[in-house]
């Protein structure tokens, strides 16, 4: 049998035709079906004679469906810049088992820093391509240099006013338009100013230098953020304690946290904070909470939170495995404990807080049971006493924390 042919993607810019490599021009000749964009296939000569094919909106779903259709011939897809790069080329290879041969052309990253003279390794990157603006406001800090993916010619506006709203108007803008064709240009200004500057072209980079205002509030990398930082109502696992909360469940790239008792959602956000590829799930029974976690987490940087409005356990019923769990209230609902150790794949972790003699005690017996530590965190604060300065105990954390042996059958409680 005569072995499917390739699936080409080829990367192509804003200089078309003439800015493609041989060995991409060669693909794009042979190939019999072309697909991409509709910007994309208008770059192409008549030299191209194959069917071209505009993509399908929305894009992903219909990706299987297009290959099929066109199944057995050569077919050549298009691309902006690396296809490898935030673009098609990621999602060919996670829903086809097509073989892929990719052509790069310059990403619009490389050229932007090449205009720029900013070093590609020192550059943080944030996409808005499909995903909300808020995420760009975990990346803002002083001094640091951001090139934003831009969604479109609205984008610019939008990451200014974002930009204000945390303090960072000072941030001077540099939108970098049609990068490597005849038509490109720089528009310059500051995310305070932006709402004067005309419309920029749809195809752009944006380049920000952050500047923080003064007297903006400073946000940090590690966990234990102000508590101000949060709207709440008082349920909010405080700021000291939150770090060695997070210190304890210890995030890593790609896991996923259950935040059970979510509150105010502190500790699913500053998981989520530590890795961009970080995923939560915070499950809070009262639903203004809930909805309070959620403009917490767009407010932080961090809009992919996933918030479940219900009560636990029950509520944790077909969410994905998680490779943590954290339980900050609601420890005494009956076999919630015992449904979180359960959930936890081998090797998964369990925290749980909590203030209360009566929970306390549920921790004690399950350290007996599955080991790990018991904890006793209490932090005191400096506080006028009078014309002197004394310390305020705030109520002591009881926190158990352990990891799911690989042996199912160890630590098993028989009470």
């Amino acid at each position: 049998m005569t072995p499917a042919p390739p699936l080409s993607v080829v990367g192509i810019g804003a200089d078309g035709w003439d800015g493609l490599p041989a060995a991409s021009q060669r693909v794009l000749r042979a190939a019999e079906v072309l697909i991409g964009g509709a910007r994309q296939l208008a770059l192409l000569p008549g030299a191209c004679p194959g069917e071209r094919v505009p993509w399908p909106s929305p894009l992903r779903p219909a990706v299987p469906g297009l290959l099929a259709a066109h199944a057995g011939r050569r077919i050549a897809v298009l691309a902006s810049g690396d296809p490898m790069f935030y673009g098609i080329g990621r999602t060919l290879g996670e829903v086809t088992d097509a073989p892929l041969e990719v052509l790069p052309h310059p990403s619009s990253v490389s050229y932007a820093c090449a205009r720029l003279g900013w070093p590609v390794e020192e550059t943080e990157v944030v996409t808005l391509v499909g995903r909300p603006a808020e995420n760009l406001a975990g990346a803002l800090y002083d001094g640091r240099r951001l090139l934003v993916l831009s969604a479109g010619a609205g984008t610019p506006s939008q990451v200014a006013g974002l930009l204000c709203d945390h303090g960072f108007g000072p941030t001077r803008m540099r939108i970098l338009e049609q990068l490597g064709g005849d038509r490109e240009r720089v528009v310059e200004g500051t995310a305070a100013t932006w709402d004067r500057m005309p419309e920029a072209d749809p195809l752009h980079v944006i380049a920000l230098d952050c500047v923080r205002e003064p007297g903006a509030r400073r946000l940090g990398l590690v966990p234990g953020l102000p508590d101000d930082a949060y709207e709440h109502d008082g349920q909010l696992t405080k700021r000291h304690v939150r770090a060695a909360t997070l210190a304890a469940l210890g995030p890593a790239p790609g896991e996923l946290l259950w935040d059970v008792g979510g509150g105010s959602g502190s500790i699913a956000i500053e998981w989520l904070r530590a890795h961009r590829s970080c995923r939560a799930v915070s499950i809070e029974r009262d639903a203004v909470r809930a909805e309070r976690i959620g403009r917490n987490a767009r407010s932080l940087g961090v809009p992919g939170l996933r918030v479940v409005t219900g009560p636990a356990p029950d509520a944790l019923e077909g969410l994905p495995t998680p490779d943590a769990v954290f339980i900050g209230g609601g420890l005494t609902a009956p076999g919630l404990l015992d449904a979180c150790w359960a959930a936890l794949p081998p090797g998964g972790r369990i925290v749980a807080n909590t203030v209360t003699l009566e929970s306390e005690a549920l921790l004690a017996d399950r350290y007996r049971c599955h080991g790990g530590e018991l904890v006793r965190l209490a932090v005191a604060h400096a506080v006028p006493v009078g014309g002197f300065t004394g310390w305020r105990q705030a109520m002591p954390v009881t926190q158990w924390a352990a990891v799911k042996p690989a042996d199912s059958e160890a630590g098993r409680c028989f009470t």
